[in-house]
């Protein structure tokens, strides 16, 4: 049992707004999770601290988490969504960066196996 945890922010240093690129009709961060969704995860969680992306998944049913703005990482985004779940420090969460939406599932199972095992 584990869960997948999404980090997405609007405001990219290297190409803002790339969440919401259109890749046929639907936002970057909309193929990321729909490919995280074929994993055999508990729960898929998008993290965000921008409205327009989080407008972006509601409509497509997507669990999405308003984070705070200050975060210097992905990684303290997804510590913010396992705190406010509670979710215990045995809880195995995997980071899925809200720009793979070719990340293959069974790499996604392979994380999840290899934190479960150490």
């Amino acid at each position: 049992m584990y869960h997948i945890v999404i980090p997405a922010r609007y405001s990219s240093t290297r190409l803002p707004a790339k969440a919401l690129a259109d890749i046929h009709g639907k936002p970057l961060i909309y193929w990321v999770w729909r490919q995280a969704l074929q994993s055999t995860a508990t729960s898929v969680t998008v993290a965000t601290d921008d409205e327009r992306i989080r407008e972006a998944l509601v409509d497509h049913g997507a669990d999405v988490m308003m984070t705070a703005s200050t975060h210097p990482s992905g990684t303290d985004r997804l510590a913010e969504v396992a705190a406010n779940k509670g979710w215990g420090d045995d809880c195995i969460v995997v980071n899925l960066q809200g720009d793979e939406p070719l990340m293959p599932v069974v790499n996604l199972e392979q994380v999840a196996s290899l934190l479960a095992e150490h």
